[in-house]
């Protein structure tokens, strides 16, 4: 998991081929007004999904693993409040990855709790279970996955 302002984002472009693209899509002013909830930007290897809603409790929300994509959840407005904990650790199975949403859900309690405020990103690997949404009022955001 990282934690980053998007300013800093040019610091992870070599983590991923496609970082670069992905980053310089959040920095267009198109990008916060999505005339969809979903958006390609190369196809099925980078694509963005806007994301408008109120926030919940931290008992409501579920950790969350992908296998196929790495999620950057970007704020455009109010608090993300995401719960972490590492993959290999989470023992209650919720529901088993299904290869179609690329999702595992579980019932672990997460490690750590992180505030992710408006103009920063969240950046989640396969490697890391993540259960966003927790806030006490609206979070508008981006999530742009990005093939592993």
């Amino acid at each position: 998991m990282i934690i980053d302002a998007l300013e800093n984002a040019e610091k992870y472009y070599p983590l991923n081929p496609r970082f670069a693209e992905a980053f310089l899509y959040l920095r267009t002013p198109a990008a916060r007004i999505l005339a969809s909830n979903r958006e390609e930007i190369d196809g099925e290897n980078l694509f963005v999904i806007a994301s408008r809603g109120m926030g919940k409790q931290k008992p409501e929300v579920k950790l969350e693993v992908h296998r196929i994509y790495i999620d950057i959840h970007y704020i455009i407005q109010g608090v993300d409040v995401m719960g972490w904990k590492a993959a290999c650790n989470c023992r209650e199975v919720l529901s088993p990855h299904n290869s179609e949403k690329d999702a595992a859900l579980f019932n672990d309690e997460p490690l750590i709790w992180c505030a992710v405020p408006s103009g920063a990103f969240a950046m989640f690997f396969p490697e890391d279970a993540h259960a966003p949404m927790v806030s006490d009022g609206e979070v508008h955001k981006l999530i742009v996955k990005v093939a592993v």
